[in-house]
């Protein structure tokens, strides 16, 4: 378990992605004590979208991270921005009933959809692309099953298509048993999508400083942030968005760390990338997953190891990892050329059944937390942005309970 007071951007994420390093905006340390309507801790994705939906509201904001926004875990995400969970939908059923399993897929979906008409409605240029998804027969999971997968979704009136094998190798160019198409996601540099949303909370007066968080306080009334430098941000509410590294008031047991590698080629030749540049990821447990950049590479990672996890062994297994995925790679798509160019390796929280854990901090009134996205970071860090704004404005819908901190796995 990382802490969020002991964590460092180093411990977080290895080695180089490709994305475009954002201008930092100034943040000058506290010089006194601050008062606010919301705190949040921590500047990444989760943090930045935080931000610009409670400033919308009217809110005053500040904003405390120890490093510079954006560099921990969000610049080691692969930003691909789909609805589909983790674990599929037949599974979510049989833990927890058709209807609540259906009821998170259409979180998902809508949250996708908002965030992709968000960043088109503010303007930012963070190369967003809307792009259907493509989910692969792999491992044991072949297209009977999938098929089954299918015919939930749509019971649950779940967008998309069941492709058999002859017409995905004809029409896509996979040689796999079957997938299933969808619509509603979408792709982004992450590092600008995070640095021009954390921009538009500044310019509505929002405060982002440069300050370490060591304790949390709150009762009825207000909540406070013990800084290292021993002032306080009081505030009546606090958001948590410290990405993997858990504050020591955070206990979810359905939350663990893993780690994922990831590589960029070498930009394509014409006529190598599949077909509208869909986010491609396989139905296998521990699964493969690529999709494109606009300058023509291809991203290709995997979600592979919750043994791994600390940060100078998972680094160091990058040149070791990135083989093995450029062999992947290869044999999913023999045409490519798997020269990498950039290879990099991140820290990742998971839960057990896929889902995020999204509201108040058990026995903390005023603090809320955003943790465990899995393999649907921002789409889920858009979703707790939502959840958590109406829970402030005292709008807890009984639903929201779905994802919290202490739910029952």
């Amino acid at each position: 378990m990382f802490s969020s007071e002991e964590t460092r951007h180093a411990d977080l994420r290895g080695g180089t992605p490709p994305w475009q390093r954002p201008l930092q905006p100034f943040r000058p340390p506290p010089e006194a004590d601050i008062r606010c309507d919301v705190a949040i801790v921590g500047a990444g994705i989760t943090g930045s979208l935080a931000a610009e939906h409670l400033t919308s509201r009217g809110l005053q904001v500040c904003v405390i991270d120890q490093q510079k926004p954006g560099l921990g875990s969000t610049a080691a995400s692969t930003s691909m921005l789909q609805w589909e969970i983790d674990n599929p939908l037949r599974d979510l059923a049989s833990r927890y009933g058709f209807e609540r399993a259906a009821r998170a897929y259409h979180y998902s979906l809508a949250a996708a959809s908002g965030l992709v008409a968000l960043a088109n409605e503010l303007g930012i240029p963070c190369q967003l692309r809307p792009r259907h998804s493509i989910y692969l027969a792999a491992g044991d999971v072949d297209a009977r099953q999938l098929m089954i997968e299918h015919d939930l979704r749509r019971r649950a009136n779940l967008p998309g298509e069941f492709i058999p094998r002859t017409n995905l190798m004809d029409h896509f160019g996979f040689d796999r048993d079957g997938a299933i198409v969808s619509p509603g996601s979408a792709d982004a540099d992450p590092l600008q999508l995070a640095s021009g949303l954390l921009a538009i909370a500044l310019s509505r007066q929002a405060i982002v400083c440069d300050a370490q968080a060591v304790a949390y306080h709150d009762d009825s009334r207000e909540a406070i942030v013990e800084l290292e430098s021993g002032h306080v941000v009081a505030a009546r509410h606090v958001v948590l968005a410290t990405g993997y590294a858990l504050p020591d008031i955070v206990k979810p047991q359905l939350h663990q760390i893993a780690s994922s590698w990831a590589i960029a080629t070498a930009v394509q030749p014409p006529g190598t990338l599949w077909r509208d540049g869909m986010l491609v990821w396989e139905a296998s447990t521990d699964y493969h997953y690529a999709r494109t950049t606009t300058d023509g590479r291809i991203v290709f990672g995997v979600e592979d190891d919750d043994q791994l996890t600390e940060p100078d062994k998972r680094d160091g297994c990058i040149p070791a990892k990135s083989a093995t995925l450029a062999r992947a790679l290869a044999s999913l798509r023999p045409d490519a050329d798997t020269t990498i160019d950039y290879a990099w390796a991140g820290a990742f929280g998971k839960t057990d059944d896929g889902l995020p854990l999204i509201g108040l901090v058990p026995g903390h009134p005023r603090i809320y937390g955003a943790f465990g996205y899995g393999g649907n970071g921002i789409t889920f860090s858009y979703l707790a942005s939502l959840i958590i704004a109406r829970m402030i404005a005292g709008d807890h819908r009984k639903e929201f309970d779905d994802f919290a901190l202490d739910r029952a796995g």
